[in-house]
């Protein structure tokens, strides 16, 4: 994990350099507004590390994954003049972070005490791996990885709504904005049912385990039904993609199939890479039958084992 982390790290600076470097050029607005907006970013980062250190929850820029999407965009939107296209996109982004929020509050991720909740079972296994049991070196992590990096990669991958100020932007929507909103909204809602099934099915998991009723289909300890039997994470799967489909807009903004957006969506596949990477070597090793799972059933894309 430790290696996947400096990887990461290495991305998001070389990425974003090429991009900007070699990209189209940025007006002076939208230089305006990325400086602005980088700054409530990096307050963002800085806000999670000092809590996270405190209460020892590392789980604080999960609280806010969802949110602070909606926050840069509209800001962007709103300080750019409301463009029809940028104002679409930051609708888009709502729909996203008000779905995704809702999933993790249900969760217990939020209480009036903000600094609790629950904390990604993950990050307190990595706090046992020897790497990290020196205090600094965890600090380090927290403050590199957990806090500026996943920030950092946040701000990055809703920065296509800036492209929306772009000198040969059409004017108004074209028929491929809303084509590509269909899709955003239609991988959302494969988000939903996705997390709604694996809701399901760890509640009554639980329940079952609680009461001390036979288990049954449930023995195996994970989901491998609905679409979880198409894929093995349907949710990361949608996710990567409502985020490519958000760099699309770029694409009708500016004209060009690559352009400097584009770091944003392309540093998340590698982190979803990386991520799943993880959980399922903890799913392997806690459960029998994932490793038979996995041979049978494709990571992200639908169909590849058969």
């Amino acid at each position: 994990m430790l290696g996947i982390a400096l990887i990461l790290i290495f991305t998001i600076i070389v990425v974003p350099y090429f991009s900007f470097t070699y990209g189209t050029a940025l007006s002076e607005l939208q230089l305006e507004l990325l400086q602005g907006s980088a700054w409530i970013a990096f307050g963002v980062a800085m806000y999670c590390f000092v809590v996270g250190q405190i209460t020892k929850n590392n789980s604080q820029v999960d609280k806010l994954w969802s949110i602070v999407p909606i926050v840069y965009s509209w800001y962007i939107a709103i300080q750019g003049g409301m463009d029809p296209r940028m104002m679409l996109m930051s609708v888009l982004v709502t729909i996203w972070g008000a779905r995704l929020t809702y999933n993790f509050a249900r969760r217990g991720a939020y209480t009036l005490r903000f600094w609790k909740g629950e904390e990604d079972y993950r990050w307190e296994i990595l706090r046992q791996n020897p790497a990290f049991k020196n205090p600094i070196a965890w600090l380090l992590f927290n403050l590199f990885f957990i806090c500026l990096y996943q920030h950092a990669l946040i701000y990055l991958f809703t920065l296509p709504v800036l492209t929306g100020l772009n000198a040969n932007a059409p004017e108004g929507l074209i028929w491929a904005d809303y084509l590509l909103a269909v899709i955003f909204v239609g991988l959302v809602a494969i988000e939903y049912i996705a997390d709604q099934q694996q809701w399901v099915y760890q509640n009554e998991k639980y329940r079952r385990i609680n009461n001390n009723e036979p288990l049954g289909e449930y023995s195996d300890g994970f989901i491998r039904t609905g679409l979880w039997g198409v894929v093995r994470h349907p949710n990361y799967a949608a996710e990567q993609a409502i985020w490519i489909v958000f760099y699309l807009f770029s694409v009708i903004a500016t004209g060009s199939w690559l352009n400097w957006s584009i770091a944003g969506c392309l540093l998340l596949v590698i982190l979803f890479k990386g991520s799943s990477d993880f959980s399922e070597k903890i799913s392997a090793e806690k459960y029998p039958k994932y490793k038979e799972y996995q041979k049978k059933v494709s990571r992200f894309v639908p169909f590849l084992k058969w």
